[in-house]
Order: C-alpha cells, then structure tokens, then sequence
C-alpha cells in the first residue's frame, strides 16, 4: 500500500485561513493524505476566530505578530521559523496561499529544502509592484517557485502562462474563498446564533439601506484614508443609507476613520468581525465598498454589488463580469457611483445579477484530487 502523501499547509492571516480551511478539511479526510498544518500567527487574533469557527487545530503555531514589526524583520523569522518546521515534518508538498509575507516565505523555505509547492490561488497579477504593495511581488516570488500552480479564474491562469511557467503545471481550480462562503452560509442557516451580534444593528438600522464599508490597504494610508472617509461620511448623510463599517485595527485606518465618522448617526464603527458575522454582514448589505481583495469575490456569490476603493485591482475579471467596479479613492467618485447604485434599480440589477467569475464551491476537491496524481 502507497504511504499517504504528507501535506504540510502553512498560512498566517485570516484571508488565508478563510480559503484554505475547505481544502484543510478535504485533505484530513482523505487517506491518501497525512496533512499537516502550520500557522505563522501573522494576524493572532483574527486567524484565532476562523481556526475555532472551522475546527483546524494547527500543529505547529509559530506566534510570530510583534508590535509594528517591519516587513523585512518579519520575513526573517517567517524565513527560519517555517524551515525549521519543514526540517521537522518533511513534507511531500508545502501548500500556500495568496500573496502574503508568510505564503512568499513558506514558499522560499520550501525552495531551499527542494519540496514542492502548491500555490493555492495562484495568478492573479495587477502589473505594478506597489499597488498591492508587497503583495503583487511576493505572489510573483511563489510563481517562480511553486510546481502546481491553482488558479481560481483563466484570467490567472493566462496571467502565469504570459510568465512562462510551465501550462502543465498551472490549473483553473475555481477560488476556495466560495466553498468557505458555501460552508459558512450552510453553518449560519443552522446555528443564526453564530452570526447573532449584528441583531442591533440590524434593529438600529430598520428599513435602511446598508453600505457595508471595509478599507486597510497599505497604499491608501494617508491621503487615501481620508478621501474613503468623506465619501463615506457623504453617503451617511442620505436619511435612506446607513453605513456599516468594520474598522481594522491598524492605527492609519482607525485614527482617520473615528475621527471622521465617529459620532455620526448613520454609521456604525464597530471592531473587526469574526467570519461568521462578516458573512452575516454581506448578506445584509446592499453594496459594499472595500479595498480588500477577498471581498471582491465573496460579495457577488451573494448577489451583493462592489466598489473597489483602488487604482488598480490582481481580480479584473470581477470588473469584466460586471459585479465589481474600480473608482479608486476619489471621494467625488466613490459618492458617485454608490449614489448611482443606490438611485438606479437598473444600475443595480445589472452588477448584482452579473455572473460570479470566482467559483462553483467546489475548488478544494479539485485541488485535492490535482495534489493526488502529481
């Protein structure tokens, strides 16, 4: 009999524990899989509430978050920690995902050890290397490394073969990020108690339209923070709107937010939500702004219409499908188009029946099985 493959999983953050805890759960049960998992700690806290939520137990947790660590300290020890973790699992595969610190990381300890890597949503390119910044060289840094590339869209899949990496190797698996919505979704239906917190808010807000807000990209610290910030406060002053918006912890995003919105009737600043809450917080929305990458995808599984508060975006193929739309942070824009959203039914209908690029539900398996027979 075959020995099961050792497959040894490595994240950090709460968007990798999102999309990879699918896949985590396919590989525990099968036997042709001994799955390791390894978590980097990167984001302590909101990485704790997705492994509790999803039932993943870490084997080994490095616990590296120090106070205002900077990227190349952080690098180092990922760099160390993660090898030593390797030394002592020899894994066949190391999995990563995305495009942070810890999957660049996983991804060059790997390299040095000549284990093979699967690059969970791989592809996905913006073309400038500081918009995301770090993120857009440190999934090109995987790209050159992994042998088993999954790309959630053919758009990403195209992206790689422009590269050069071997067509071979490179797989539309569709996103895992739908399966996890999938599963959450099924879990709330069951147990509405673990997506109870936002009842209030629900009351408080009655017979509004909610705009649900999430902005922490590092490159609109600053000036575009603040753009975000009056636009938001604009929007908030329609008596038929309400604004609910998870305030990430980072200083350059709170400090700016409180002081612009705080106080305001129409807005709710409320900490950052654990992922049955988040998903919670979609449902009920009528359409979301956000800087952040993940809710690209998981907003139009739900029917639910986005404004990307960036200049460019490593997902076009939202904003070809038209479920998404970039306006950048000019705060004339960014009023603009929600306005538009929000006083045109026909504007609306054709971005929340546009048809999701990102998956079926179903891209863990398939990744699975593409882990089988390599």
């Amino acid at each position: 009999m075959t020995a099961p493959q050792r497959i040894l999983t490595v994240f950090g953050t709460r968007p990798e524990a999102i999309k990879l805890f699918p896949l985590i759960h396919v590989l525990e049960a099968d036997a042709r899989f001994d799955s390791r998992v390894c978590v980097s700690a990167q984001h302590r806290g909101m990485l704790d509430q997705v492994l509790e939520i999803s039932g993943v137990v870490p084997h080994h947790d490095l616990d590296l978050m120090t106070p205002d660590q900077t990227l190349d300290a952080l690098t180092a020890r990922l760099l160390t920690g993660l090898g030593a973790v390797m030394d002592e699992e020899r894994p066949d595969w190391v999995v990563v995902q995305g495009d942070t610190a810890t999957a660049m990381a996983g991804a060059m300890a790997a390299y040095y050890r000549k284990i093979r890597v699967a690059h969970v949503e791989a592809g996905l390119r913006s073309g400038n290397i500081y918009h995301p910044w770090p993120e857009e060289v440190n999934r090109k840094v995987i790209g050159a490394i992994a042998a088993l590339h999954c790309a959630p869209t053919e758009t990403a899949a195209e992206a790689l073969r422009r590269e050069n990496v071997a067509p071979s190797t490179v797989h539309v698996t569709g996103n895992t990020v739908i399966d996890a919505l999938h599963w959450i979704t099924g879990r709330i239906a069951r147990e509405p108690n673990l997506a109870g917190g936002l009842a209030n808010l629900e009351a408080r807000f009655a017979g509004k339209r909610i705009i649900g807000v999430t902005s922490h990209r590092r490159e609109n610290f600053g000036g575009g923070m603040e753009a975000i910030a009056q636009a938001v406060r604009t929007l908030a002053a329609r008596p038929d709107a309400a604004v609910i918006f998870p305030v990430h912890l980072n200083p350059n995003v709170r400090q700016v937010m409180n002081e612009a919105l705080g106080g305001l009737e129409n807005v709710a600043l409320i900490e950052p939500l654990d992922y049955p809450h988040f998903a919670r917080l979609l449902d009920m929305s009528t359409l979301m702004l956000t800087d952040s990458g993940g809710v690209q995808e998981e907003a139009p599984a739900l029917g639910k219409p986005v404004l990307v508060m960036r200049e460019t975006t490593e997902r076009p193929e939202g904003v070809i499908a038209g479920t998404a739309r970039l306006v950048g942070t000019d705060a004339e824009r960014i009023v603009a188009e929600a306005t538009r959203l929000l006083d045109d039914p026909d504007a609306y209908s054709a971005m929340a029946r546009a048809h999701n690029p990102f998956g079926d539900g179903r891209s863990a398996g398939r990744i699975a099985e593409l882990l089988a027979a390599a």
